[in-house]
């Protein structure tokens, strides 16, 4: 009796991430990289016309980026099982991806044998976090009230627009005229952030758009 395969979308900006993928599982016979998208929209549409059971989610991706395209997976295919895997390992990009229905979290650099035992996981019902970005909710925790009871809030509709105005340079006053609200209301948004996303200065909140491929 054949072996059902687990059908895999690789969700990266980089075809060539997709290749590698394919070419180190394609001596695994349970996996099969069936497709390739490099924004989130073209992830959704693709999985609107295939069937596929899991997709490896670069966070950083043009346009809707891999946490909120694994938001709206979610809505719209359940049952389909996202696992993260970048080179971010920062604590809102990992607790940002389980919060919005990653079942896991695999670094880039993780072996073979990491990565086949991570997609075991997950297609068992289970979740799975690399060691390194582990260490570094871990780490991230140190400079934050957050509990590690997995308490995160993550951004809002609003928090993520004013970063893409500060990452393009408005000042408070202009980012208060263009969303219709009081200069102390922009201040408290940007102390907010600063206190979400464990940054110190704006230079950290633009490094954050940047990361997520808004600018």
């Amino acid at each position: 009796m054949d072996m059902k395969k687990t059908k895999i979308i690789v969700a990266d900006a980089q075809e060539l991430v997709a290749e590698g993928l394919r070419a180190r599982l394609s001596d695994i016979p349970e996996f099969e990289i069936v497709g390739h998208a490099s924004t989130g929209t073209a992830l959704l549409k693709a999985l609107a016309t295939h069937e596929v059971d899991l997709v490896l989610m670069e966070v950083s991706l043009p346009g809707m980026d891999g946490i909120d395209a694994t938001r709206k997976l979610h809505e719209q295919f359940p049952n389909v099982k996202v696992l993260a895997h970048s080179v971010l390992t920062a604590i809102e990009y990992v607790n940002s991806m389980l919060i919005e229905g990653a079942s896991g979290y695999v670094v880039k650099s993780a072996s073979k044998e990491e990565l086949t035992e991570a997609l075991r996981a997950v297609m068992r019902g289970e979740k799975y976090i690399s060691e390194e970005a582990r260490k570094s909710v871990e780490e991230g925790y140190r400079f934050t009230e957050k509990r590690m009871d997995g308490e995160y809030v993550g951004l809002t509709a609003r928090e993520r627009e004013i970063i893409r105005l500060i990452a393009l340079e408005k000042t408070n006053e202009e980012i208060s005229a263009i969303l219709f609200v009081s200069v102390d209301t922009i201040k408290t948004h940007r102390k907010n952030l600063m206190n979400k996303l464990n940054v110190r200065s704006t230079a950290g909140l633009v490094k954050y758009a940047v990361d997520r491929c808004w600018i």
